[in-house]
C-alpha cells in the first residue's frame, strides 16, 4: 500500500499533504497576514497560558497540509493565526487524529478544533462554530472511467471518502444503504489518500467537501477530473466549546477581518473566492 501511494505521488506531484522538495506547499505569492492585537477583542476571552491551541488533521488541503519542512499549514491556519493574533494570542497547531479533535476539546487537552469542520445540528448540540465559509458536497472522478460517475445515482460503484468527514456520513453512506449495499466505501483517515484511492483509479469517484475536491483536481496534472454538481452547501466553522468565550472573541476577530480585507485576502491566496461570508457568525447566527 504504501509503494503504491508513493507511485501515485511521484506521477502526479503534490495532491495534498503529502510534499516534494520540487514543489512547494504555500501557494505563489503567499504571505503571513498578522493583523495586529485589538485591545477590546483580547479582553473577551481569557487564556492563561496565552496560546491558543487547535486541533487539526492534516492533510486536507487546502485547509491544512504540512509543508516541505513538516509545519502545518494552510487557509485554515492562516485564518485561525490572524484571529489569534487579533486576540493577543500566540497560535499553535495540533496534530491529531480527525476523530479525536472534539473529545478532545471536551477533555480541555485542546481549546479549539481547525479541521474542515461541517457545522451540524448534530455537533452543535456539544459544541459551538464559528463559521467562516460555505461549502458543498462535490464528487470528482479519474479521467480515465469510460462513463461519467453520477452522484445521484451511484449504485455499483466504490466511493473513496476521508472517513468520520461529512461526505462519509451524510453522503456515501445513506446513498450505500439505498444502494441495499450495492455500493463499496473506501474509507481513508486522510483527503489525499482517498483523493489517490480515485487518482489510481481503486475508487470509481471521490467524495469530499468542495474546496478539497477542487484542490485534488487543480493538482492531479489532469488525471481527475469534477462530476456533477455540488450539493448540500454547508457552513463550515472552527470548533470550540460550547457556550465559552472563544466562540464570540472568534467571531469578534473574524469580523475584523472580515471588514479590514483581509478574510479575503487570505482565502484568495489559496484560491477560495466562493462561499465567503460578509457577517461574522455562531452556529450560523450572526454576531451583530
Amino acid at each position: 500500500m504504501r509503494y503504491k501511494v508513493l507511485a501515485a505521488l511521484a506521477s502526479v506531484g503534490v495532491l495534498s499533504g503529502c510534499v516534494t522538495n520540487s514543489e512547494p506547499v504555500l501557494p505563489e505569492g503567499w504571505e503571513e497576514i498578522t493583523p495586529e492585537r485589538v485591545n477590546e477583542i483580547a479582553a473577551l476571552v481569557d487564556d492563561e497560558d496565552g496560546v491558543l491551541t487547535a486541533g487539526t488533521n492534516p492533510p486536507f488541503a487546502p485547509f491544512e497540509l504540512k509543508d516541505e519542512n513538516g509545519q502545518i499549514v494552510g487557509v485554515e491556519m492562516d485564518l485561525a493565526r490572524a484571529m489569534a493574533s487579533i486576540m493577543g494570542l500566540d497560535f499553535r497547531p495540533v496534530e491529531q487524529d480527525f476523530a479525536m479533535i472534539l473529545p478532545s476539546i471536551q477533555g480541555g487537552q485542546i481549546d479549539i478544533g481547525v479541521s474542515g469542520f461541517t457545522d451540524t445540528e448534530e455537533r452543535r448540540q456539544n459544541f459551538d462554530f464559528v463559521n467562516y465559509l460555505y461549502a458543498g458536497i462535490q464528487w470528482a472522478q479519474p479521467t480515465t472511467n469510460e462513463e461519467d460517475v453520477d452522484p445521484a445515482n451511484a449504485c455499483g460503484m466504490t466511493v473513496a471518502v476521508q472517513r468520520t468527514t461529512v461526505s462519509e456520513t451524510d453522503d456515501v453512506r445513506p446513498k450505500a444503504e439505498a444502494c441495499d449495499g450495492d455500493l463499496e466505501i473506501l474509507s481513508y483517515d486522510t483527503s489525499d489518500n482517498a483523493a489517490i484511492a480515485a487518482l489510481t483509479g481503486r475508487a470509481d469517484a471521490l467524495s469530499a467537501d468542495s474546496p478539497v475536491t477542487a484542490y485534488a483536481v487543480n493538482r492531479s496534472e489532469g488525471k481527475l477530473e469534477l462530476v456533477g454538481d455540488i450539493f448540500d452547501a454547508a457552513p463550515y466553522g472552527m470548533a470550540v466549546p460550547k457556550d465559552s468565550e472563544y466562540g464570540p472573541a472568534m467571531a469578534a476577530a473574524l469580523q475584523h477581518l472580515i471588514d479590514t480585507g483581509d478574510y479575503a485576502r487570505i482565502l484568495a491566496q489559496w484560491g477560495i473566492e466562493d462561499g465567503l461570508i460578509d457577517t461574522a457568525m455562531i452556529n450560523e447566527r450572526p454576531i451583530s
